[in-house]
């Protein structure tokens, strides 16, 4: 793997698990095994491999949920497949643990490709929730744009429930929970 690319994975690692204030140019240089020249031969800065590594990170998440969300099956099935795929719970969202970061929520830059990302992931889940509303699956009283919102906030409570409890129980639940009632008739 070129040094570019371990720099970009270290960074994200790191932003995940101490987020952006918590991350130092040192500690990813010593985690990717790149020395300091070489992350400032293709980075100008911090900030700078932040961005690519947060850009990185919401592309990796739009992959993973199209994965389930652009398969077969019925939408209910495909959104069910999206809230129980497999996900390491306590470490929480690579990328909704970034807005809790003063640092990343205000800076427009970094800020920028979070907010993407999740703006993305409303409107495939709202597509997806229109496409099951037309094929009978979902109540015409049933918003879109309402519900992905809902099924966004609902996974990203349940990171922070989870978190605090220490356990992954309270995130099941509210997955389970959101399940029974967006299959409520």
């Amino acid at each position: 793997m070129e040094t570019v690319e371990r720099l970009i994975r270290s960074a994200q690692e790191m932003l995940w698990e101490r987020g952006y204030v918590g991350t130092s140019p040192k500690a990813v240089q010593r985690l990717a095994e790149a020395g300091q020249g070489s992350m400032y031969h293709h980075f100008t800065g911090k900030a700078d491999l932040a961005k690519v590594a947060i850009e990185r990170s919401g592309a990796e998440l739009r992959e993973a949920a199209e994965g389930q969300l652009g398969g077969d099956g019925t939408a209910e099935a495909r959104i069910e497949g999206y809230l129980t795929r497999e996900r390491d719970v306590l470490k929480g969202c690579r990328i909704g643990r970034l807005v809790a970061d003063p640092e990343v929520v205000t800076d427009p830059v970094l800020r920028a490709p979070v907010a993407e990302t999740f703006a993305w992931l409303q409107r495939r889940l709202a597509e997806v929730v229109a496409e099951g509303k037309r094929g009978g699956e979902y109540p015409e009283s049933v918003d879109p744009e309402r519900t992905a919102a809902t099924i966004a906030a609902v996974l990203q409570g349940g990171y922070v429930l989870a978190r605090a409890a220490d356990s992954r129980e309270p995130f099941d639940l509210a997955v389970k929970g959101l399940i029974d009632l967006l299959e409520a008739k």
